[in-house]
């Protein structure tokens, strides 16, 4: 089964047009803190690893968890509130008056590693005079094998080598990078069944991104290079970790066993630390 990235110049041109895009969403994609992903027929836009809004030429639409926002007239904190502000309080009028704190709504409901992958998005933002930026999130191999669970966290864009790769974020707490001495953790299988997947559809997935390029550098005047290839391989990024850490459980339970044996992996404490293209140099296969 075909999967799609597109989106119509018709969706492009009221998009463009919609005070919430022009207004509120663009600056904060220009300073890397939302990350807009193409779908099919349909932007999304990210923040801090969730669905903060998506757009399909027929309005914005977003989590009614993240648009319970309330606005107090009168009150003399707009955070805390006695009971008799109760009736006092007003709901939003649109999604520009709320935005700042539908924001808040939306970060309150991701995880550690939705975080994570969102401080990867900000640092290689296609606005960041990086060689690496990030083009997709979720990208979901549902769409190539019917397994409605495969969404792979991130797909890189090599500038410079016109190659595409994707990677696996997993934090440290996560158990599916840990196993048993002498056994493979569950994120193993995982990542093969990823690089069977794309070298089967190979061709394909460098096609369709790379009319996503092209989407891309219409709706925000870049210039990005369409690629020539993808790394048959996908890579693991692990982070949330002390020296300590690296040192001690992850040494003895993943290098010195060879749990992850096969695999690219990138161990990063921090992802904040991450900068210009060591996440593309740096993986090194266990």
């Amino acid at each position: 089964m075909a999967f799609e990235r597109k989106l119509s110049e018709e969706i492009i041109a009221k998009l463009t047009q919609e005070q919430l895009y022009s207004k509120c969403l663009l600056p904060d994609i220009k300073d890397g803190n939302v990350f807009p992903a193409i779908r099919k027929d349909k932007i999304t836009f990210y923040y801090k690893g969730g669905s903060l809004f998506s757009y399909d030429g027929d309005g914005f639409k977003t989590n009614i968890k993240f648009a319970s926002v309330f606005k107090i007239s009168g009150a003399k904190d707009e955070i805390y509130i006695n009971e008799q502000d109760l009736s006092n309080v007003e709901k939003i009028n649109d999604f520009i008056e709320g935005y700042d704190r539908i924001k808040e709504n939306c970060a309150l409901y991701s995880g550690v590693e939705a975080i994570g992958v969102s401080e990867v998005c900000r640092k290689y933002s296609y606005f960041e005079d990086n060689n690496i930026a990030v083009l997709d999130v979720e990208a979901s191999f549902g769409s190539l094998t019917g397994r409605n669970q495969d969404r792979i966290d991130l797909l890189l864009l090599n500038k410079t080598d016109k190659t595409l790769r994707f990677y696996e974020a997993k934090h440290y707490s996560n158990s599916e990078i840990w196993s048993r001495v002498g056994s493979h953790p569950k994120v193993v299988s995982q990542i093969n069944r990823y690089n069977n997947q794309v070298k089967e559809r190979e061709s394909e997935i460098v096609s369709v991104y790379n009319g996503y390029i092209k989407i891309v550098n219409t709706l925000f005047g870049l210039t990005l290079g369409i690629v020539d290839k993808i790394d048959p391989d996908v890579y693991l990024l692990i982070f949330g970790f002390d020296g300590d850490q690296l040192r001690g459980r992850f040494d003895d339970l993943i290098k010195a066993d060879k749990s992850l044996d096969g695999i690219y992996v990138y161990p990063i404490g921090n992802v904040s630390s991450l900068t210009n293209d060591n996440l593309w140099k740096c993986p090194k296969k266990y």
